[in-house]
């Protein structure tokens, strides 16, 4: 079956800022394995679409190499519904970062709206995200599953991780993981997505200035396939919220989290080392050099300074490359 030609495209060969008149809202669905709910989901996004106050849609599938005959279905859906429908697929599974990174640049809506394909995201939930949207003048709004309909062992780390979140962040928000959002078009596509970030959207949009709040949507159970999430999420999730909470802060300015490292370990080897020092000259304690304590002060020592110049050499890099990139933090222009 031949699909339209954005349906084939390569992940990396995307038209980025692909506009088409007439798109209002895009629903992107990132897909990996859910051959039984595709044409359900169709279904009910066309639903609560067909009174036309939410102006026209499109529905961007992103087969993320799925091996269950999901592909064939989003294929079947464009075949009755050439006009809404459309689809990426790209050559493996590469994660759901790559999949929405995708889908956001090829999103042809004012409006981007992702939610997960399993249907435990409700498409009739779809209207009152958007209203959040445009009521509240957010460029994030992010679901939050107030009664979420998943086992316990799924519910749990999932508290403990969004409270670690919030805690760390500084972002006061219930569920982070939570696939179901919207975006304004130009927060969505300028955000970069790889690795497992996708969960931390809402710190991401934060950062670079946009406008992030929540809304409680309804949550249903998983009727169809199993879960994607195995017991190394929390220990992925930990290790990328390290990353994103160090990204936000100190991306443009290194030598403070460097330079301050830098600093703690070296005072703290150098106080080693006096002390030592005062043992040797003031009481004549011998054996100075053979004792662990004194290759602990070293080793600190040559690791402040370390450290102390990588955060140097990361603070001449910012400015060289500030003096020639373009600032993406502008929000509008007059004149």
């Amino acid at each position: 079956m031949k699909l339209d030609p954005m349906m084939e495209e390569a992940p990396g060969r995307l038209d980025e800022g692909a506009a088409q008149k007439g798109v209002d809202v895009s629903i992107i669905v990132p897909v990996f394995d859910e051959v039984a709910t595709i044409a359900g989901l169709v279904e009910r996004v066309h639903a609560v679409f067909s009174g036309g106050d939410l102006g026209n849609f499109e529905i961007l599938f992103i087969d993320d190499g799925s091996r269950d005959g999901s592909w064939k279905a989003i294929a079947e859906a464009h075949k009755r519904n050439p006009t809404t429908v459309r689809g990426l697929r790209h050559r493996r599974n590469f994660g759901k970062a790559m999949a929405l990174a995708n889908g956001f640049a090829a999103a042809r809506g004012e409006i981007l709206v992702t939610m997960d394909a399993d249907l435990q995201d409700q498409p009739e939930e779809i209207p009152k995200i958007i209203s959040v949207l445009e009521d509240t003048g957010a460029d994030v709004v992010s679901g939050w599953k107030q009664n979420r309909n998943d086992p316990l062992e799924k519910t749990l780390p999932s508290k403990i991780f969004n409270a670690l979140t919030c805690r760390l962040s500084g972002i006061h928000l219930h569920d982070f993981n939570c696939g179901f959002k919207a975006y304004r078009a130009d927060c969505a596509k300028g955000l970069r997505l790889y690795g497992e970030l996708h969960r931390f959207i809402p710190i991401l949009a934060h950062t670079e200035g946009f406008r992030v709040t929540e809304v409680a949507v309804a949550h249903a159970a998983r009727q169809h396939g199993k879960s994607k999430y195995g017991t190394t999420r929390m220990v992925k999730g930990f290790l990328d919220l390290l990353s994103v909470v160090i990204l936000a802060r100190y991306l443009r300015r290194p030598g403070h989290f460097f330079g301050g490292l830098g600093l703690l370990f070296g005072l703290t080897g150098f106080g080693i080392l006096a002390y030592l020092s005062s043992l040797k000259l003031f009481w004549a304690v011998g054996g100075i050099g053979t004792r662990p304590l004194f290759f602990l002060g070293m080793l600190l020592a040559l690791l402040g300074v370390q450290l102390f110049s990588i955060g140097i050499l990361g603070e001449l890099i910012i400015k060289v490359s500030s003096r020639s990139a373009p600032s993406g933090a502008l929000r509008e222009r007059i004149g």
